[in-house]
């Protein structure tokens, strides 16, 4: 597939799990990628995958929370490929902790991953796209950020922020060419996931309507729509694969 061959694209935190998934399709349709991930040989092995595939890939390591990391990812795009045309802000952590026994470090950390490093990741690919009045964001959150979850306040409350980040920043740059849309996925099959507690997975699959987790290949294939023109008239959406976990 070719639909997405125009793209340059950098997707944070795709070392693993959905990053890693969106990175490689991504890829398959086309667009050459920047992997970014904290993980140097993480993101060189999401790397290593996609040109197994034939895809186009470079590997660039940093922190989403560190604007000269992010600054890097970018620079690795233009140096090689040209401008960013399309930036995926993925970069996440999970925590399982009650507000109770949270700490000021756990907040601002959580804080920090997602909800900076998501703005990080939004103002350094758009003056590149501004000037060449077109580009595309997709910025990840989860369905938490819609209805909260257990022990997971902190996290909820930055993929909140991200859903508000989104419109806002939809509302600012749209007319200018830039479209700008969330993922809200639910819980989804990735090593995130996994270092919850058996208990919270066993009680958050009883509640989705479909009975089970997605896979991180469904996230993928909601943010390849995204970032083609099938999507050009979504502006500050927030699309859910979910299991059914939030019907909008």
């Amino acid at each position: 597939m070719t639909r997405l061959a125009h793209h340059r694209a950098v997707v944070t935190g795709a070392g693993s799990g959905i990053g890693r998934s969106i990175a490689m399709r991504l890829a398959e349709e086309g667009a050459s990628v920047v992997v970014n991930d904290i993980d140097h040989d993480s993101a060189e092995t999401t790397v290593d995958a996609i040109k197994t595939a034939g895809g186009t890939a470079l590997a660039s390591t940093g922190d989403v929370t560190r604007p000269s990391d992010i600054n890097r990812a970018f620079e690795t795009c233009e140096k090689s490929w040209g401008s960013c045309t399309l930036v995926v802000n993925n970069a996440g952590i999970v925590q399982q902790v009650r507000l109770e026994n949270m700490t000021m470090a756990d907040w601002d950390r959580m804080i920090a991953v997602h909800l900076r490093g998501c703005f990080n990741g939004c103002r350094r690919a758009l003056g590149a796209m501004l000037d060449a009045g077109g580009g595309v964001i997709v910025n990840i959150a989860s369905q938490l950020g819609q209805k909260g979850g257990v022990e997971l306040a902190h996290y909820s409350a930055a993929k909140a922020g991200i859903i508000g980040l989104t419109k806002s920043l939809a509302l600012e740059v749209s007319n200018r060419g830039v479209r700008v849309n969330a993922v809200a996925p639910g819980p989804i099959n990735t090593e995130l996931v996994m270092t919850l507690s058996p208990e919270w997975r066993e009680a958050k699959s009883k509640e989705l309507p479909l009975g089970h987790f997605g896979e991180p290949e469904d996230v993928a294939a909601t943010v390849a729509f995204l970032a083609s023109e099938d999507a050009r008239l979504y502006v500050g959406q927030t699309l859910n694969p979910n299991s059914g976990d939030v019907m909008i």
